[in-house]
């Protein structure tokens, strides 16, 4: 099969070419479409395997609406899988994707691959389970009762499993291996990292050549120095059929584990519900008592015969309170494991789920729940299926909710297209607002399911918005395409958030989920954040006064790169990786933003001089060379042939002459301390040399030739003929000419030379008729998910350039896409950690918030001094008067006050002459600048004469109009 990789370019990235070709090959049969089932369907298709069959014999009920988003009201009474079809056959035109409105039969199975089985009774399952093993089909089984889920797999008697979790194989620099049996190998660094078992290739081994041409390897082999990376290893998994699995408990993987007995009751109470089912031919009303007991009384036979060590009789009373519901979120999760244990039955990508999986979420329930007789059905409501669980009056509630969703991207769609069917913002003055600042680009087709080929373009929130209200016409939405800065504050400001009931972060950078989460603690509103990286995915729920928040930046567990690591001594991909993206950032971003601020702001060349020599001179030599032409001893391009030009220079100076400079400082035989200085992670790099029929160095030439021409306005192209007839007609770079170590003084480390250079460039940058709007560059934002815009082109190249200097093992673009790639009690919330490539489910009760102390009394981060500047039109407060409100409210005196790193008031420093002066005043007299027209509120922070060595204090939010 021929794979378009443009559209599945993300999903390559996690599961591989091999996989992705035996998807393409594979036949899909999903049975049951109800909600349930259109989100497994959803998601395989968009996989990208060869067919899809959907069967489902009954009609649309109302019911089905509250989570079935591909069927409408004019859908009612007709056949789900028919009405289906249209919408699933647009989400992916590779895929073949067929309609089967009868029932299923034993001999129609044997033409799929898997079979799904999503709405069945307990005897089809077993049934068609024992004829799907005795033939080699693999059967997946998921359902969902309102809050609960089951989810079964059996993929025959021997299952081969071809990666076991997707990870990149862990790599290694070698020291030693001492010789000896076994040998002890010594890493380079001090974790190596591999798993245990594991065997490994080597190379670039010297003294032992032929290691590097062996296959894997025990890692105890004699040798000296080398490399080793970790090679994947095979595994056979046996399954039991679905009859035989009912009575084997051990089978049973936890989602949560403060729920095991809950999980273990679970197993049994849906084996009881198909028993009540078939008794009664419906399933237990939701207010039912007699219901529930008749329920209760089935399970408790089913664990006479095998007692579990705790049977949770209450578990039971609430899945037959709610087994009646639809839940569009339950579903999507349920589905989504499911669909994902298809791709693993075809593909042998990943461990599959050995059998049982058990998802409950009725910690969402009120605590008076069960006397709620508002849970009965209404007469014709598309959230019937949710009323039946939640009851009329919470729908009423759900309505009216106001929520921020931030980013319309994969997590963002799915947000969406379930608040839709929740009915979220679709009461009386309820309302959505969605705003992602991105457009759609063909790789978002495969995993944004709201867009199709023709909205690529467009901008995501609005085409998001525009399928938001197809699905559920009732819902009020307004989409913007804002970024979410300080610079969108004068639109989401203060009486923006105090309107809202809850934020959403469906962001895909810690950046902006940092800054959404300090919005959010300042506000006090409630904030869900999302995030996924592969198989893997998080979420994170931040309730005020109750949890942690998302925390500060740089809280993740990623470890920092040394900078002298980056610069000199690279030794795995990640560092030539991370080194081509500060290549990106530097000249395509950076340099050009540092022009325009000079071309714009009068205060620049003073505030630049002002960081210290060594970052001046750096700055300014780009905003030189970006604004005088290249004959002026500038860079400033003017045709295509001038960026060609730069893009060929480049080259040269970082992969030849760069290189050769560091060999002239540190000669390959170079000694510290009698000691080798090219030893241990430290690889002696060697130099390249062009050649313009070297695909890697082509690739190189035409992305930084496009990327610099974007910048300063200049078309460039594709074709790298056209590049290699520029590169003709230029002269050849010079040789390289070391440098001498310059003197470096001690308080700049710029030298004499730096110093000089410095003050040139201060009477250069001068000229005001330097100053032209004509001047003005234009910054590139590295994106990822735009395969035609050069900048993974950019990076891939200049990473495995790099790599090539140091003899690293150079990683092609699928590599590098992993690499590069968010109640009153706490006990009714759920964070959750999953990793789906192994089954790992880590559900848990959010972390309560930080507390400490100020002058003996206790804060959290949800805790601030707010203080209204303006009370009945009078004046406003002035400092002193906000110092003497501080202590006469709280009992602290104010000894400093900071609004950011502006010192507004010390008491020591003779500040008395600010205090008749109003709070505003004095931040602007201070600052030096004016407070944006929007700003409500000041944040500030003080120290106190009753605490002064406390490190953390609560901001003052000072509310001046």
């Amino acid at each position: 099969m021929e794979i378009d990789e443009g559209f599945y370019s993300r999903q390559l990235y996690v599961l591989g070419r091999e996989a992705m070709q035996l998807m393409g090959a594979a036949d899909v049969l999903i049975a049951g479409m109800r909600g349930l089932g259109v989100e497994v369907a959803h998601n395989v298709i968009l996989s990208g395997v060869k067919t899809v069959t959907v069967q489902d014999e009954g009609p649309v009920l109302w019911e089905d609406l509250s989570s079935q988003f591909f069927l409408r009201e004019a859908d009612l009474g007709q056949n789900r899988a028919a009405c289906s079809l249209p919408r699933l056959s647009s989400l992916n035109p590779r895929v073949q994707v067929s309609a089967h409105t009868g029932p299923l039969h034993e001999d129609m199975l044997l033409q799929y691959q898997v079979v799904v089985l999503t709405d069945s009774t307990l005897e089809e399952q077993k049934r068609l389970g024992n004829h799907c093993h005795s033939h080699g089909v693999r059967l997946v089984v998921v359902t969902t009762r309102g809050l609960c889920g089951q989810l079964f797999c059996d993929f025959g008697e021997e299952f081969t499993v071809l990666d076991r979790d997707g990870e990149v194989p862990v790599t290694a620099m070698i020291n030693d291996i001492t010789q000896g049996a076994p040998g002890l190998v010594t890493c380079a660094e001090e974790s190596h990292g591999f798993p245990e078992g594991c065997k490994v290739l080597f190379s670039d081994v010297r003294g032992m050549t032929e290691l590097n041409t062996m296959g894997p390897r025990e890692i105890q082999v004699p040798g000296s120095g080398g490399i080793a990376t970790e090679v994947k290893q095979q595994c056979t998994l046996k399954f039991k059929p679905l009859e035989d699995a009912l009575l084997d408990h051990e089978l049973l993987v936890m989602t949560d584990y403060g729920k095991t007995s809950r999980h273990q009751t679970l197993h049994l109470a849906f084996q009881g519900l198909h028993a009540f089912v078939e008794k009664e031919h419906r399933l237990p009303r939701p207010t039912s008592q007699t219901d529930a007991a008749v329920l209760l009384d089935m399970v408790r036979e089913l664990n006479a015969s095998a007692p579990l060590q705790h049977l949770d009789e209450e578990v039971v009373g609430l899945l037959a309170r709610t087994a009646r519901g639809h839940l569009a979120p339950v579903n999507a999760f349920m589905g989504g494991l499911a669909a994902q244990e298809v791709l693993k039955a075809i593909s042998g990508k990943f461990t599959p789920l050995q059998q049982w999986l058990y998802f409950d979420a009725l910690e969402c329930l009120h605590e008076d729940f069960a006397d709620k007789e508002e849970c009965e059905q209404s007469d014709g409501s598309r959230y019937d299926g949710q009323i039946a669980v939640f009851g009329s009056k919470f729908q009423e509630r759900l309505g009216k909710l106001k929520y921020f969703v931030v980013g319309a991207g994969a997590i963002g769609c799915e947000l969406l297209k379930n608040f839709a069917l929740m009915g979220l913002g679709a009461g009386e003055g309820g309302h959505i607002t969605i705003t992602d600042m991105d457009h759609i680009e063909r790789s978002n087709l495969n995993r944004q399911f709201l867009f199709r080929s023709h909205d690529i373009g467009r901008p995501k929130s609005a085409v998001a918005a525009e399928a938001v209200r197809e699905m559920n016409p009732g819902v009020n939405i307004t989409a913007h395409q804002n970024r979410l800065d300080p610079d969108s504050e004068c639109i989401y400001d203060s009486r923006f958030f105090a309107a809202l009931d809850g934020v959403v972060a469906a962001l895909d950078n810690e950046e902006g989920r940092v800054y959404l989460d300090s919005l959010c603690v300042q506000h006090q509103k409630p904030m869900v954040d999302g995030g996924t990286m592969g198989a893997k995915g998080h979420t994170l729920v931040v309730v005020p006064h109750l949890t942690e928040s998302y925390g500060p930046p740089g809280s993740s567990s990623d470890i920092a790169i040394p900078l002298c690591t980056l610069k000199n001594f690279p030794y795995r991909i990640e560092h030539t990786l991370q080194w081509a993206r500060d290549q990106f950032e530097g000249l395509f971003k950076q340099v050009p933003e540092n022009v325009n601020l000079f071309l714009s702001d009068a205060g620049f060349l003073e505030r630049t001089l002002g960081r210290g020599e060594a970052v001046a001179l750096e700055v300014l030599e780009g905003v030189y060379g970006g604004l005088r032409a290249r004959g002026d001893g500038g860079q400033r391009p003017a045709c295509w042939e001038d960026c060609v030009r730069w893009a060929r220079y480049q080259w040269e100076s970082l992969y030849s002459h760069d290189i050769q400079q560091l060999l002239h400082c540190f000669p390959r035989d170079q000694l510290i301390s009698g000691l080798p200085f090219w030893s241990g992670t430290k690889k002696c790099p060697h130099a390249l040399t062009f050649d313009p029929h070297n695909d890697a160095h082509m690739q190189y030439m035409v992305a930084a030739a496009n990327l610099y021409g974007l910048v300063y306005g200049i078309t460039g192209t594709r074709d790298r003929a056209s590049v290699q007839e520029a590169l003709k007609n230029l002269q050849t770079p010079p040789f390289f000419t070391p440098k001498a170590k310059e003197e470096e003084t001690e308080d700049t480390g710029i030298g004499d030379h730096g110093k000089a250079r410095l003050e040139l460039l201060k009477e250069e940058l001068c000229p005001p008729a330097l100053n032209s709007p004509a001047m003005r560059m234009h910054p590139v934002d590295f994106e990822k998910d735009d395969d035609s815009n050069f900048h993974m082109d950019y990076i891939v190249a200049a990473s495995n350039l790099r790599a090539e200097n140091y003899n690293i093992p150079p990683a092609d673009r699928l590599q590098l896409y992993k690499l590069v790639q968010g109640h009153g009690a706490i006990s009714s919330y759920r964070s959750a950690y999953i990793n789906l490539a192994v089954d790992y489910f880590v559900l848990s009760m959010p972390s309560g918030p930080r507390s400490f102390r100020v002058a003996g009394k206790e804060y959290t981060l949800w805790d601030d001094f707010l203080v209204e500047g303006r009370r009945d039109g009078q004046q406003e407060m002035t400092l002193e008067g906000l110092l003497r409100h501080m202590k006469e409210k709280h009992s602290l005196q104010v000894t400093y006050l900071f609004y950011g790193p502006a010192v507004l008031y010390n008491a020591t420093a003779g500040h008395e002459d600010r205090l008749k002066q109003s709070v505003s005043d004095v931040v602007r007299l201070v600052t030096g600048s004016e407070i944006p027209p929007h700003k409500e509120i000041l944040e500030m922070f003080a120290s106190f004469a009753e605490d002064e060595d406390c490190e953390i204090v609560p901001p003052i939010r000072y509310r001046f109009q």
